[in-house]
């Protein structure tokens, strides 16, 4: 008689699901996007005032789009710093660590006292920029790991669109900050949301903070991670072997996502400041006369004209243009897949190129023409912001993946975005109010993303998983 046999047990490994993964890669970024946003947003509609009581007009502006830019600088750091342990520990641990930088320094940007409480002239500013350093910081190593979540994750032939997902997180939190700001403009006087109704959407953050946690710890590793792992192939220091063995694709990368910045940045937060700015100088008197500071000489001398759309009226054309900005950006995916990443964005980038050069017909052809220019550039906002969720991460081996698409992502918005805004309004302001020099300055952009473009290789059947620098 036979002994009988005893059964083995099997473990079979953990995998994140496809929903799972789907919406911890999206909630996570949009958490970002939308502190990211609302402090975008507060920057041109009531820091100046807030923060820079002192200065007038413009000088206001700048410093409050200064401190902004302080996210650009930090956002490198981060991604050095979150790029470090994503490479060496994984990939969930650091994104929970960054998901809670960002919320906890939203959070208390929300509770900052003003310039104007006594005692508070110096302080209040430097404080809005450490926290705002923060934000940066966190943003710097949240996308890229969220990308190589949807992407490590993604079954062969889908990384492009797995890839679009953490991209979507940028217009639903551009959506959900400007729509509750605007909700607050319209329910609140003017009084009331410049004394607490601004701190309202800063405050909110914990709450979308704490569903962007619950969901991300239950997450598992990546496999490609998790094969690095298993080879020993742990990388002890990400950042010195990413610049070693991948230096060219981290320039590449860099300047391949150039006008991508530019672009966005140029459509929401100029957009913004040339929107709701006064159309004459009697107008511009009035405002400033209505806030209690009175335009002086040089501020007269100083002041260029702008489209005189009023604070809600041009924050609904941005939510309606920046719908088309997720729309296109799903769209994104599937093209990337079938044509290729490199293909795909050569046709966008020409795109934005000729867009540059529409913005004096269709900013002064009226509402319509606004709306117009509105749609399109977020249109192709979508189109070539989508397929990088895909492009960047596949340019580098995967034990340097998070550190070197999270410095090529990073580095191009500090020569993108982070002088962006600023070098618009010096533009406008040299042109006596034109925006024509904008427009000049998105084409030259777009050129030297083309440049970058037909220097890299297409990345779409390369090998994600095992590949190692």
């Amino acid at each position: 008689m036979s002994t009988p046999q005893k059964a083995e047990t099997v473990e079979i490994p953990q995998a994140n699901s496809r929903g799972r993964v789907i919406v911890a890669s999206l909630i996570g970024t949009t958490v970002e996007f939308y502190d990211f946003y609302v402090y975008a947003t507060a920057a041109v509609l009531v820091f100046p005032a807030l923060f820079f009581p002192n200065a007038e007009g413009s000088v206001a502006l700048l410093s409050s789009f200064a401190i902004f830019g302080v996210a650009f600088i930090a956002r490198p750091l981060g991604s050095i710093v979150f790029g470090h342990f994503g490479d060496k520990f994984g990939r969930k641990g650091t994104l929970v660590a960054s998901l809670l930088t960002m919320g906890i320094a939203t959070f208390l940007i929300g509770c900052l006292p003003t310039a104007s409480v006594p005692g508070w002239t110096f302080w209040a500013p430097a404080l809005l920029v450490v926290m705002r350093f923060m934000q940066g910081l966190a943003l710097g190593g949240e996308w890229s790991g969220a990308a190589l979540l949807a992407t490590e994750n993604a079954p062969a032939g889908k990384r492009a669109i797995y890839g679009t997902f953490p991209q979507l997180g940028a217009p639903i939190g551009f959506i959900l900050a400007n729509g509750i700001f605007l909700a607050l403009s319209l329910g609140l006087t003017t009084e009331q949301f410049t004394s607490w109704g601004w701190r309202i959407p800063f405050l909110l953050s914990a709450v979308m903070v704490i569903i962007g946690l619950y969901v991300r710890l239950k997450l598992v590793e990546t496999p490609a991670f998790q094969n690095v792992i298993d080879a020993g192939e742990v990388s002890k220091l990400p950042v010195g072997r990413v610049f070693k063995t991948s230096w060219r694709p981290l320039i590449i990368g860099t300047f391949v996502m150039l006008a991508t910045y530019v672009l966005f940045y140029l459509m929401t937060t100029f957009t913004l400041s040339y929107g709701t700015a006064p159309a004459t100088l009697e107008a511009a008197k009035a405002k400033a006369q209505a806030a209690g500071k009175p335009m002086s000489a040089d501020a007269i001398a100083a002041w260029v004209p702008g489209l005189g759309y009023t604070r809600n009226e041009f924050l609904i054309m941005l939510i309606i243009g920046v719908v088309f900005f997720g729309i296109f950006t799903l769209v994104s995916g599937p093209l990337a897949e079938k044509f290729g990443r490199r293909k795909t964005l050569l046709w966008v980038t020409g795109g934005i190129l000729v867009f540059g050069l529409t913005f004096v017909p269709l900013f002064g052809a009226g509402m319509v023409g606004v709306m117009a220019l509105l749609i399109i550039g977020f249109t192709l906002m979508g189109l070539t912001f989508g397929p990088m969720g895909a492009l960047l991460p596949e340019l580098f081996p995967t034990n340097v993946r998070y550190t070197g698409s999270a410095i090529s992502y990073n580095m191009a918005s500090i020569l993108g975005a982070a002088v962006a805004p600023f070098i618009a309004v010096a533009l406008w302001q040299s042109a006596d109010g034109s925006p024509v020099l904008v427009g000049v300055y998105l084409s030259s952009m777009a050129v030297l993303t083309l440049i970058a473009l037909f220097i890299m290789k297409e990345t779409r059947d390369l090998d994600y998983t095992t590949n190692v620098s």
